[in-house]
């Protein structure tokens, strides 16, 4: 009798640690969200669909990210990964930027990308990108990638966190209100330069 309700134990204990989807109405925190009720889940928590339909094309980077983070995929919460599908017209780009959170894993499908990213000891690692091939980008590390075909590109992205987190070099400095003395000095910018960026990406100061 004790083995079979053992058993009966460990069987239901397995099954309440299947997945955690979040709860998207309370806070993410760094461990994540909180899970919803099992009752509330259904199978739309886990699919995500339209990431194959190209987004608006930013035009300042010619390019269109669609992410399926656990903000807009409630399924990932917990499990360690995320995607993302991103299009990049001819002359399109990723400009330089970090997960704090993730390592990207891309994978080319269409067009040629050059992509690369910076080791923390400044070696740059970068490489022309065809269709069927893919590159990994370690957590944390400046990274990009370039559109130096003349088609569309288009690349499948993995990420080893469910909530990888973004920042990008150029708005960080210069889309915000640090003053421009302050950028000039950790820069080495002119004031001039640094006035025309801050106006070009949106910052004051």
């Amino acid at each position: 009798m004790l083995p079979i309700l053992l058993l009966c134990l460990l069987v239901s204990s397995s099954h309440a640690a299947d997945f955690c989807v979040a709860d998207l109405t309370g806070p993410e925190t760094p461990s994540g969200y909180q899970c919803k009720k099992e009752s509330a889940v259904t199978a739309d928590d886990f699919v995500i669909t339209g990431l194959g339909v190209p987004g608006n094309f930013s035009t300042m980077f010619k390019a269109a990210p669609k992410t399926a983070f656990v903000a807009q995929f409630p399924g990932l919460n917990g499990l360690g990964i995320s995607a993302a599908y991103v299009y990049y017209a001819p002359g399109g780009f990723i400009p330089v930027h970090s997960h704090p959170a993730g390592t990207e894993l891309l994978v080319v499908t269409e067009g040629t990308l050059l992509a690369g990213f910076i080791s923390s000891a400044n070696n740059p690692y970068y490489k022309t990108l065809n269709k069927g091939d893919a590159m990994v980008f370690p957590q944390g590390l400046l990274h990009f990638q370039v559109n130096v075909g003349e088609t569309t590109a288009v690349g499948v992205v993995g990420f080893s966190s469910p909530s990888p987190g973004i920042q990008v070099t150029s708005p960080a400095l210069f889309s915000n209100n640090l003053p421009s003395a302050v950028v000039e000095k950790v820069t080495y910018l002119d004031d001039a330069e640094v006035k025309k960026l801050k106006k070009m990406l949106g910052g004051t100061g």
